[in-house]
């Protein structure tokens, strides 16, 4: 491994607020570094700084001679131009041949999935947007591609698309990310902004599970650190009351060593103190066997059929996540079940009282001007929760915020801070059913986890739709699987979803033709041996490709427009066998 990039002391700060302070660290070529921590511990706007497009308050960043870094935003904006268009400007800087461009173009469209029939890159979804940043990057060929929550506006499909794609495409890259199954399937260190450790960072190389292991068994050493150190100030505490006369060398030096044992434990004992979110839902008391439900319901969109003939009841412990593909009625069927809209077909019948509280973080819009106070509590200094009134200042801390920052407009602060205001609104609300779009987006992991918790001990039933694999699994004691009008699946856990979900992706035989053929055999000898060698052959091939990007930057080969065509379609073809691989290794491994 080379280094691609050294950053020594970093620190960077909004106004009085310090966002992280003297991070030192390197990031060595063929790393996968996944970056996490705390909301507002700085991680979006170091990624900025490592792209140039911020610049720290002090501390120095050392790149490798040339280094091609490559940033893909949380939000992706675009002209109203064609998504082609987008990448040709990409290209704008490379002195290549227009045909050179185009075939790169191309190619890189193809591979993202875009077939030429695209609306204009402004209108495109959140998910079609995020492919195309990416590729955006990915076709000047960065040695460093940042990524900033590159799984947000993506549905699980998307998801699981971009594990894969990411995996052949970006050799070195630092994403931010707050999925705990993207995080282990995708990178190979991880990197924790966050003051609970000394220098206000830890890296581990190794998956995000290893990281947490190692975490774990470094924060019970801290806590058992400070009991040693706190051992040792209670017999230093009670020399200094003896009132010492440090009138010799000795005692004054004993003297300045208590003081330092008692600094170093006031330090250790900040760092020991982990806060978490305050999230615990208002439940009634209602007693209710079955919440809702819901007879034969059918829904269009135009002429489009999102689902028909769907039925299920809701009853309290019932928590279901809503599975399927962007557009096919996830969030349709959310505002269906609150009553905002009817179904054009079936019955909806709730229980008497029912009380619903639907939680839709894109319509929670709350101006950027409004201060943190009047965002928590807008009736005045108290907040009404379970009964009790509570001060603006003890609701504040509840969810992670300091009384100091009531006055700071909600516009300063980081995405995931705002979600958790979000979160504030929706505890204030008794409930019997909860109707959760997509509330993770931009929580920290330990805000996840506890928000987890909250939602297992909700007493009442839960409707979810979240692209967090993990959040499904710990959550949902039934999946609804949308997208096929004719057919509406029930699933026990995330893992059979996903089963199911590869078994209809495989290309099915014609049925008359199945029922006459013979069940597929086993791997013959030839077979074994050619399933054995894919990797490596995979692996040979991506190193020619590597070898033939390097001689792509040779100046001599830039003025040879021969050698410049035959490296480019050699490339290309090396490419095109590693996809007919990648195959070929998947149907083979399919009869293991």
């Amino acid at each position: 491994m080379s280094l691609l990039l050294n950053c020594q002391s970093l620190s960077k700060s909004y106004g009085t607020r310090q966002l992280f302070e003297n991070l030192s660290f390197s990031i060595f070529s063929g790393e996968k570094i996944g970056l996490i921590g705390p909301n507002g511990s700085g991680k979006s706007t170091l990624l900025k700084i490592l792209a140039g497009h911020e610049t720290p308050v002090s501390g120095a960043m050392a790149p490798r001679k040339g280094l091609k870094v490559g940033y893909v935003p949380q939000t992706c904006l675009f002209p109203a131009v064609a998504p082609s268009e987008v990448l040709f400007r990409a290209l704008s800087a490379r002195d290549i041949p227009d045909y050179e461009k185009d075939v790169l173009v191309q190619t890189w469209l193809s591979k993202l999935g875009f077939t030429g029939k695209e609306p204009a890159a402004d209108a495109l979804s959140g998910g079609w947007k995020k492919r195309l940043s990416i590729a955006e990057q990915l076709i000047n060929a960065p040695e460093l591609l940042l990524l900033d929550e590159p799984t947000n506006h993506l549905d699980l499909e998307g998801i699981l698309w971009l594990e894969k794609f990411l995996g052949r495409e970006a050799p070195s890259y630092i994403l931010v990310s707050h999925d705990r199954y993207f995080l282990q399937n995708m990178v190979n260190r991880v990197i924790e902004i966050n003051p609970v450790y000394p220098g206000g960072l830890f890296s581990i190389q190794g998956n995000y599970a290893h990281f947490l292991e190692i975490k774990q068994q470094f924060l019970e050493g801290q806590i058992e650190q400070e009991r040693s150190i706190a051992s040792k100030a209670r017999r230093e505490l009670d020399w200094l009351r003896t009132s010492p006369k440090a009138r010799t060398t000795k005692s004054k030096a004993r003297v300045e060593d208590a003081h330092e044992i008692l600094e170093g434990l006031s330090e250790v004992q900040q760092r020991n103190r982990v806060k978490r979110a305050g999230i615990d839902f208002s439940a009634t008391e209602r007693e209710t066997k079955k919440l809702l439900v819901a007879k034969n319901l059918s829904k269009k969109v135009g002429e489009r059929l999102l689902f028909e003939h769907l039925d299920f009841t809701l009853s309290p412990g019932t928590r279901i996540g809503l599975m399927g593909p962007n557009g096919c009625g996830k969030t349709t069927l959310l505002r269906m079940l609150a009553g905002e809209i009817s179904p054009d077909q079936g019955t909806i019948k709730k229980a008497d009282a029912l009380q619903i509280v639907y939680f839709d973080q894109h319509r929670i819009q709350l101006p950027d001007h409004l201060t943190l106070k009047e965002a928590l509590s807008p009736d005045g200094d108290f907040v009404t929760f379970r009964g009790q009134k509570i001060h603006v200042n003890g609701w504040c801390k509840r969810f992670l915020f300091s009384p100091d920052i009531l006055d700071m407009p909600i516009g300063k602060l980081s995405g995931g801070e705002r979600a958790r205001i979000a979160i504030a609104h929706l505890m204030l609300q008794p409930a019997d059913l909860l109707l959760l779009d997509e509330p993770t987006n931009d929580l920290d992991i330990a805000t996840l986890e506890t928000l987890e918790e909250s939602l297992v001990d909700f007493p009442g039933a839960v409707v979810l739709i979240t692209h967090d694999r993990c959040m499904l699994d710990r959550i949902c004691n039934t999946l609804l699987a949308l997208g096929d009008p004719e057919q509406n699946t029930l699933f026990a856990d995330y893992a059979q979803w996903e089963a199911s979900l590869k078994k209809s992706a495989a290309p099915q035989k014609p049925k008359e033709k199945t029922e006459s053929l013979p069940a597929k055999a086993k791997l013959s000898y030839l077979e074994k041996k050619e399933y054995e060698q894919i990797e490596g052959k995979i692996a040979g091939l991506e190193e020619e490709i590597q070898k033939l990007n390097q001689l792509l930057l040779d100046p001599r080969v830039a003025e040879d427009p021969e050698k410049l065509q035959q490296y480019c379609t050699e490339i290309g073809l090396a490419e095109t066998r590693i996809e007919q691989l990648f195959l070929r290794w998947d149907e083979l491994s399919k009869r293991q």
